[in-house]
């Protein structure tokens, strides 16, 4: 069977993908999703993350890894499928410290084969979901996507900017047409367990002890999700040669201003255990979203004020709904 134009959403049960999936359901799109559904944590919280968008006739959902060429060229085979928007991907930069043969093989290897795969069946269109980690250390700030990024402090840095390097090099040998999306810092409803700002959380809330690593004046510029998905769709809508471009809010929080604003939502104060930086992270992310305002029209809308009151009321009504 043949079906219509169809957008590719690799990872598409995860925290970014599943949000991204149900904003294009909304918009009439056909989506297929490749997901392996791995142990990095509960495969349990991915069902979660995309329960209602399953029931969804346009969504079409395969459990498959993207290092399985065979796998997955069954499915380009099988689906006309228009525009890919790779997001799968090992993530965190502590773990790929302890496993960087894995974070290799999955994040350079399973991107060629998406590349591969979009240069064979012709896709008009590739998204790579990049990372701010590209720039390590990077001194200047705001980060501007004219800055170089050769020195990623991490093997999961260094696996997203090998990623960019192969997106230009498939662009360059083959015209595919490909956008890299740094995102910076992203939080919100379904985001991974062993994020900062789920794992503040849900400890602060069972009044056990968080750990805080450093001195707490290291500073990210987190995004809220929906925001991100603002600025994917929008991409999604254009069509540029080969961009890479900065996603995130342009504004950066301290990490003891984070845990006081998740501390006044739950309405309880955290226990902190304090411990050394830990090797791999950078000391502040900071994007420069001209580009992205410019080309995209983007705008982030959600302050980290709004965008932690969001996420403590949907921990607090998932808590409620686990009862």
């Amino acid at each position: 069977m043949i079906y219509l134009m169809t957008i590719l959403v690799t990872g598409g049960a995860g925290f970014i993908g599943s949000h991204l999936a149900e904003r294009l359901l909304t918009q009439g799109e056909k989506i297929v999703i490749i997901d392996n559904f791995n142990d990095f944590y509960p495969p349990s919280y991915k069902k979660e993350n995309i329960s209602s968008a399953i029931q969804n006739s346009n969504l079409t959902l395969y459990e498959a890894n993207i290092c399985d060429m065979t796998a997955c060229h069954k499915i380009f085979e099988k689906h006309c499928i228009e525009k890919v928007v790779h997001l799968a991907a090992y993530a965190g930069v502590r773990p790929s410290i302890e496993r960087p043969l894995l974070y290799e093989e999955v994040n350079c290897k399973g991107t060629l084969n998406m590349l591969e795969l979009s240069r064979i069946y012709k896709i008009k269109q590739f998204i790579f979901g990049s990372s701010s980690s590209v720039y390590g250390n990077n001194k200047k700030v705001p980060f501007s996507e004219d800055d170089p990024v050769n020195e990623p402090i991490s093997p999961y840095a260094a696996t997203k900017r090998a990623g960019e390097l192969f997106c230009y090099n498939y662009h360059h040998l083959y015209k595919l047409p490909i956008s890299c999306l740094r995102f910076f810092t992203v939080y919100g409803p379904r985001q991974r367990p062993d994020l900062a700002i789920r794992k503040f959380t849900e400890l602060i809330d069972r009044n056990q002890p968080i750990t805080m690593y450093g001195d707490g004046t290291t500073q990210r510029d987190y995004t809220f999700i929906s925001d991100i998905i603002d600025g994917v769709v929008s991409t999604i809508d254009k069509r540029f040669d080969f961009e890479i471009i900065n996603l995130g809010d342009s504004n950066p929080i301290k990490l003891t201003k984070l845990i006081e604003l998740i501390e006044r939502e739950l309405g309880k104060k955290a226990q902190i255990n304090r411990l050394p930086e830990q090797p791999g992270d950078v000391q502040q992310t900071y994007a420069d979203i001209g580009k992205a305002e410019r080309i995209l029209k983007y705008q982030p809308k959600v302050s980290i004020e709004q965008g932690i009151r969001l996420f403590v009321a949907w921990h607090k009504e998932r808590k409620k709904d686990k009862k």
